[in-house]
């Protein structure tokens, strides 16, 4: 009698690439183009291998040559190929062409599609690993004018071109057979992307969905789901809620960062984040028309009340992005693996802003048990770059003496390792903070919130209370639900 292992079932149940390739092709309704720039027509090639391709492939192609490209597509400002602005392009392009070329009254039924890749592959020197924009525009319905779109940015981490190719034809399969049969389960289409592929393969840092039939995606927890699903490490979106890719934000940049739970953000938080980089642009090595600023919550963090809350996370994400901040979503626990992310797109000088009791935690080495070299490699990861640490204050509740990096204490083995550090000038306290606010915490406006206590609303910045009561977030009451509870309490 055989033994049969967990998820076995589930895994006999995915299609194979060449089956999914085939459905498609025997779809008679299924039409559309493949353009693929930079890594052969690896995409392409799954679908006339499978058999009945004839019916599905109106044409392939693949502009290598930059000036050939450019005679299709046009040129790019900036002169560069492998773009999410190029893959745009071309998904315009070819979808226009099938619309030109095909007569609808010759084929009322055909959904038209058009698949894209604009790709870079790992270099002879093994330098620079390789990333891509992959794409798909496509109907569901052939009286639709408007398509919908999938738009994902890959980082490859093979070593060898030839791996890479095959990795991304499997990722093209998987997207189209996505678009057409899973598009109602947008979370299910990010998980199927990684069929008979393996996550270390390829990473997708970006990925933003549109179109009608995606009218009810958030693209900011589609970028969630990316970090939870551990497709990426970290994911960043603006305050228009779209998903940013993270080296066009960071590349060369100074940049600035301030964690925390923002549950919901505060004054508190504000001052932090205006006195910091107030400091941070005055910095002799830092460019202001070059400085970003992130405001980064873990995955730790959104699990901190236990099982993720997508719904609690979207109310954090709308109040900064409300505040125009831009928001990173990581799962890096430590801050030495922040900065080590951060340093595979800019060596310019980087910033993070901490609390006082954050600042402490960092010096606690029960975080670094699972690094060979303990506390000392992290510490060398976080501060060997160019780095520094704004320490904004901290009242003590029950002395009232003000905690800052003159009298911090930190564990006696940790002594001489922090007095290193603050005497090189990695540690800068912020002292034009307001004295005013340093009594509120998150914990007590949302006790007041869920209680229904008065006072709150001046604990955070302007516009914030105005709209967690229109939104009724952290469980506070509408001012239509108070009504409603003030009527059913006179019935």
């Amino acid at each position: 009698m055989g033994i049969t292992l967990k998820g076995d079932k589930e895994f006999e149940n995915i299609p194979s690439i060449d089956a999914k390739a085939l459905r498609i092709n025997l779809n008679q309704h299924i039409y559309g183009t493949f353009a693929e720039i930079g890594a052969g027509q690896e995409v392409a090639r799954h679908f006339f291998r499978a058999g009945g391709a004839s019916g599905t492939v109106a044409k392939t192609m693949s502009a290598y040559d930059k000036d050939f490209s450019d005679a299709i597509y046009g040129i790019e400002n900036d002169r560069r190929y492998v773009t999410e602005a190029r893959l745009r392009k071309m998904l315009a392009h070819e979808t226009k062409l099938i619309e030109d070329r095909i007569s609808r009254e010759k084929h009322p039924e055909k959904m038209f599609f058009a698949y894209a890749n604009t790709v870079a592959t790992i270099d002879f020197a093994k330098k620079y690993k390789g990333h891509g924009w992959i794409g798909i525009r496509f109907q569901l319905d052939p009286e639709q004018e408007e398509y919908n779109e999938v738009i994902l940015h890959v980082r490859f981490h093979q070593i060898e071109a030839r791996l890479q190719q095959e990795t991304l034809g499997k990722m093209g399969v998987n997207l189209i057979y996505g678009a057409f049969y899973k598009h109602d389960q947008p979370k299910k289409l990010l998980q199927y992307l990684y069929d008979h592929i393996d996550k270390d393969m390829i990473e997708i840092d970006t990925i933003n969905f549109s179109g009608p039939i995606f009218k009810d995606v958030d693209n900011r927890l589609m970028s969630l789901q990316l970090v939870r699903n551990g497709m990426t490490q970290a994911v960043i979106f603006g305050s228009d809620g779209n998903n940013i890719l993270p080296a066009r934000i960071l590349y060369k940049k100074n940049i600035l960062t301030l964690r925390g739970s923002f549950r919901p953000v505060t004054k508190v938080n504000m001052d932090m984040f205006e006195k910091s980089y107030e400091n941070f642009i005055r910095e002799t090595k830092v460019e202001e028309e070059k400085a970003v600023t992130l405001f980064e919550i873990t995955l730790s963090n959104l699990r901190a009340e236990g099982e993720i809350d997508e719904q609690d996370f979207l109310d954090r994400a709308d109040l900064l992005c409300s505040l125009g901040q831009t928001v990173m979503i990581s799962n890096f626990k430590e801050y030495y693996r922040l900065v080590d992310y951060f340093s595979n797109y800019s060596k310019e000088r980087m910033a993070l802003t901490m609390g006082v009791n954050n600042f402490i935690d960092i010096f606690d080495e029960k975080y670094y048990r699972h690094l060979s070299g303990g506390i000392l490699e992290a510490f060398g990861k976080l501060f060997y770059k160019d780095l520094k640490v704004y320490l904004y204050p901290m009242k003590n509740e029950e002395t009232g003496q003000l905690m800052t990096s003159n009298n911090l204490k930190v564990h006696p083995r940790m002594k001489e390792l922090y007095k290193f550090f603050k005497y090189n000038g990695k540690v800068v306290d912020i002292f034009d903070y307001d004295p005013d606010i340093l009594h509120i915490f998150s914990r007590e406006i949302l006790r007041k919130i869920s209680e229904g206590e008065d006072g709150w609303e001046e604990m955070v910045p302007n516009g914030i209370a105005e709209l967690i009561k229109e939104k009724g977030l952290f469980g506070c009451p509408t001012e239509k639900k108070k009504t409603k509870e003030k009527a059913a309490a006179k019935a």
